[in-house]
């Protein structure tokens, strides 16, 4: 590995969780063996059903969850749990929500929201050099003009606006790395793609590192450089993102693949729908 090179890793993580129902218990396997090394400036997807294991690789990876055996290491040197390792770690690392209205406050400014991680992070700004970032970060995720979005709630804004202003704060205490939990699925289809598109422009940009994750093959091809197809807790197939759309090997991916919408029958499936209900 280029030691220049700047990378999140994740080497042999499992996690497992005790179940119990009654006087029995019993163990899932939630996440069993996984590896694979994000560089800065690329895009890994993780894509898989509800319930495979990417929240809680996700979890794993934001310190929220403790590996039961597995590693993860930031630039090539294993992190802990300890107080201000993992702030360290933090500042490097940050996630985006599924939900941007849960993980906003409802009742605090868009400022309030992108000022803590600012001071907490970056304790040598003061006053109006925390207010400058503030508009700065707003700037970036294209919020304009941002003194006018700075002091409204979440509620005021829609829920691509929300998101936008949750990406500015994963943005605030000067990232490499972001883990997007399936960032889009609560936001309008019509807005969908102007976010995915702001993160890949923040990717190239910032040289970020970027996971997403996502159950959609589709939008996995388009945003990045490789897929990982994850089935309950395993990496079935993994590659770069054309090899493994056009070229898939393991037969879930063929499923996922298949249960994805195909625009080209949509009109033909829209007519046979149409003539049913005539005869119905």
């Amino acid at each position: 590995m280029n030691g220049t090179t700047t990378t999140l890793e994740a080497r042999g993580l499992v996690k497992d969780f005790t179940l119990r129902s009654g006087f029995k218990t019993s163990t899932l396997h939630a996440v069993k063996d996984v590896s694979f090394t994000l560089e800065a400036g690329k895009t890994i997807a993780l894509v898989g059903e509800s319930g495979s294991g990417k929240s809680t690789i996700a979890r794993m990876l934001m310190k929220l969850e403790t590996p039961t055996s597995g590693q993860i290491l930031l630039n090539g040197a294993p992190t802990t749990m300890a107080g201000r390792e993992i702030a360290r770690y933090r500042s490097q690392v940050q996630m985006i929500f599924q939900d941007p209205f849960a993980s906003l406050n409802p009742y605090h400014s868009i400022a309030h929201h992108l000022e803590r991680p600012l001071r907490l992070h970056h304790p040598e700004l003061r006053g109006r050099q925390v207010r400058a970032r503030v508009l700065e970060l707003l700037d970036r995720v294209k919020l304009t003009p941002s003194e006018s979005f700075a002091d409204r709630r979440p509620h005021e804004l829609s829920g691509g606006q929300r998101q936008r202003v949750a990406i500015a704060r994963a943005l605030a205490p000067g990232a490499r790395f972001i883990v997007a939990d399936e960032p889009v699925s609560m936001l309008d289809v019509s807005i969908r793609l102007g976010v995915l598109n702001l993160l890949a422009d923040l990717q190239r940009e910032g040289d970020l590192g970027v996971l997403y994750i996502t159950h959609d093959l589709a939008t996995a091809r388009h945003f990045s450089d490789e897929i990982m197809v994850l089935y309950h807790g395993d990496v079935v197939e993994r590659g770069p993102s054309d090899e493994v759309i056009l070229n898939p090997q393991h037969d879930y991916t063929k499923t996922l693949l298949g249960a994805a919408p195909d625009p080209e029958n949509m009109g033909q499936l829209r007519d046979e729908v149409r003539r049913e209900l005539a005869g119905a």
